[in-house]
């Protein structure tokens, strides 16, 4: 059992405010693997006044010197990464080969990508007589979330401190050791006291109180629609900025002279990565009606491919999902799709075979329509739903009925037809024929998946300020 009994302020460990610990439940045994402080506002309070007296002389660094901490940042994450990979795979349970890459590796590549991006940033423009010059907003409260707990810290706080901001720190309480890594990692990497705090809580004990202090200057937060509204209301009070990363319906649109095979395969695959909990997973599929059955062929067969089990084992491919909670959500979304009438191909809300013990859903698929809630609501399970379409016309219009706009993908046999069409796509991020992700390259959403752009100089510049001189 690991016992975290300390927050991190103005660049010491310190006992909380709060009287009280949260505990942190292995998904797999379903037992708890640690605890962390309850916190409170006392120790929100203490480490805004912290962030906003360490403000002036961070944002007056020079960008030679954040490059500099930001490959330091770099360099220990990637010394700790056995630790951090542990302590994720305890949390989450996603498989540990796959962890090592797209958890740890990832948060890596975070710090070296902003430093990169920092020097290519033009910082002041002369526009005619009047110097228009950038400058960091101030003191940022981020707020992270569960699936992805490390790269989402080195995400943001990585880009904040870029830009020259410091920052409080909210990690997620389910999956919170992670967290606490980067914060020791921080205090290795010799941030002056005050640059970056971690208060460990609730988002009604901690989160809130972040969101409402006056010294907080701006909110950035990854997390559900719902929290994403609760934040804009609190911030409006006091007419905050904020950045928000919030969810996602995406739709794999796959054109009819597309390599069906391959297409499915690749989607599935990014939708049931980290047991279908990412935000951006492509959970619609979109397939010429022709070709319906074909579609289902595929897809049951890749789902039913994936092995779940002891994270620990390399043959494993398909973890938990997060919590007790998220599990019975999952279920629910899955009953609910065979009350709407959509075919149920293959997986189901019972338990996976030989599996009892753990937050484990079956890989599921559907066959249905646009009108469904498993169409239209995000499950954040390892659940897809194949929609038939009548011409490209129809295909773009059922992608684009949605409420989100976060992700999506088009596959055809051409890629610049493809790159034309995804002028038709109203998402922030669209992949051609399975292109990886670019972290370069900004990543947001419209509609209700949230405000504000991520990644390289995109998710700097999010932190920073105009200002006209002269």
């Amino acid at each position: 059992m690991i016992e975290r009994d300390q927050i991190f302020i103005n660049g010491t460990w310190r006992k909380s405010s709060g009287d009280g610990v949260i505990p942190v439940i292995n998904p797999v045994t379903e037992e708890p693997v640690a605890t962390i402080p309850a916190g409170n506002a006392d120790d929100v309070d203490r480490a805004a006044q912290a962030a906003a007296d360490a403000f002036p002389e961070w944002s007056r660094t020079s960008v030679d010197e954040r490059v500099e901490v930001l490959e330091k940042l770099a360099r220990l994450t990637e010394k700790y990464a056995d630790e951090i990979t542990r302590a994720i795979v305890s949390e989450i349970g996603q498989p540990e080969r796959i962890a090592k890459t797209a958890q740890t590796a990832i948060a890596v590549q975070d710090f070296m990508t902003l430093a990169g991006s920092l020097r290519t940033m033009t910082w002041d423009e002369q526009v005619g007589p009047t110097l228009v010059s950038r400058e960091a907003a101030g003191v940022i409260a981020a707020i992270t979330p569960w699936n992805a707990p490390m790269h989402m810290v080195c995400m943001k706080v990585g880009s904040a401190l870029a830009a020259g901001c410091t920052v409080v720190l909210k990690g997620t309480e389910v999956a919170p050791l992670s967290s606490f890594i980067f914060a020791e990692i921080a205090e290795e990497a010799g941030l002056p006291g005050g640059v970056f705090n971690l208060v460990s809580g609730t988002g009604t004990e901690v989160g809130e109180p972040m969101v409402t202090h006056p010294l907080v200057d701006m909110i950035s937060i990854t997390g559900s629609v719902r929290a994403g509204r609760r934040v804009m209301e609190l911030a409006s009070r006091s007419v905050k900025r904020v950045a928000l990363e919030l969810g996602g319906k995406s739709a794999n649109v796959i054109l009819e002279d597309a390599d069906l095979e391959l297409a499915i395969n690749d989607g599935i695959e990014d939708a049931f990565r980290n047991s279908g909990q990412v935000c951006g997973g492509l959970s619609r599929v979109l397939v010429p009606r022709a070709r319906l059955a074909e579609a289902e062929e595929i897809a049951v067969r890749k789902a039913q491919s994936y092995v779940m089990g002891d994270p620990f084992d390399p043959a494993t491919t398909l973890g938990p999902v997060a919590n007790a909670t998220q599990r019975e959500r999952v279920r629910e979304y899955i009953r609910s799709g065979t009350a709407d009438g959509a075919r149920l191909l293959t997986g189901g809300p019972e338990a996976p075979h030989g599996l009892d013990r753990g937050y484990f859903v079956q890989p599921t698929v559907f066959s249905g329509d646009n009108s469904m809630r498993v169409a239209r609501e995000e499950i954040f399970g390892p659940v897809v739903v194949i929609i038939p379409y009548e011409d490209e016309t129809d295909a773009f219009r059922i992608a684009n009925d949605t409420e989100y706009g976060l992700a999506g993908a088009i596959w055809a046999a051409d890629a610049d037809r493809a790159r034309a069409a995804a002028r038709n796509l109203r998402t922030g991020r669209i992949r051609i024929n399975g292109s990886p992700l670019n972290q370069r390259a900004p990543h947001g959403g419209f509609k209700l998946s949230g405000i504000g752009r991520e990644f390289g100089r995109y998710g700097i510049e999010e932190f920073l300020e105009y200002k006209s001189i002269g």
